[in-house]
């Protein structure tokens, strides 16, 4: 039996790396895809995941066609509302303002291409609930600056698990990647952990 092709993460980043870690997955290389990520007009959150996660995995399987490359992309929606990653602390406070009180949906598009071509995709939704936020919390919060680059402005794998009483799906889709759906993914293209 001969080499497994090498697994090529086309993602910057981090959360996604340490997430793959923790099962045991280490890609081979990571190549972040280059990309215009502002959503098509009247884009519906799960199409604009999916759409991303697709064309971030697309155009690093040109670059390295001999591996296997996984790609995702994860929005955080309020109802058809795309939230932004926040870059700014007026940005992210926006964001919690919106989420406080409320349900939203975070949704994380996963697209693999096996080495020679084909697609295979998921999409993968966990529904999320904020308490009422008082003042102060949200000033803590915008302090600690948690929230930067983050999508909706928030962390759940930080500070704000005291913000999120009640998930319903899975955790790590939250943090940035489904990691029961992601395994399955690979191992259903024939990519095996280690091998």
């Amino acid at each position: 039996m001969g080499a497994q092709a090498p697994l090529v993460l086309a993602s910057a980043s981090p959360r996604r790396l340490d997430l793959l870690s923790q099962i045991g997955i280490r890609p081979d290389a990571v190549l972040p895809a280059d990309l215009d990520e502002t959503p098509h007009p009247r884009e519906l959150p799960p199409i604009h995941a999916a759409r991303l996660a697709r064309a971030k995995a697309e155009a690093v399987a040109r670059l390295r066609p001999d591996a296997f490359v996984l790609a995702a992309d994860t929005v955080v929606a309020c109802g058809r509302r795309i939230l932004p990653k926040a870059e700014t602390e007026a940005e992210a406070a926006r964001c919690l303002d919106l989420l406080s009180g409320r349900r939203h949906r975070v949704l994380t598009g996963i697209a693999l291409i096996p080495p020679g071509g084909g697609l295979k995709e998921r999409l993968v939704e966990t529904a999320v609930r904020f308490k009422r936020l008082s003042h102060e919390e949200t000033r803590l919060y915008l302090e600690s600056g948690e929230w930067r680059g983050k999508a909706g402005g928030y962390a759940i794998q930080g500070r704000a698990a005291a913000l999120i009483p009640w998930i319903n799906g899975s955790y790590s889709n939250v943090v940035g990647l489904p990691l029961a759906e992601t395994a399955a993914l690979l191992a259903g293209a024939g990519w095996r952990a280690g091998g």
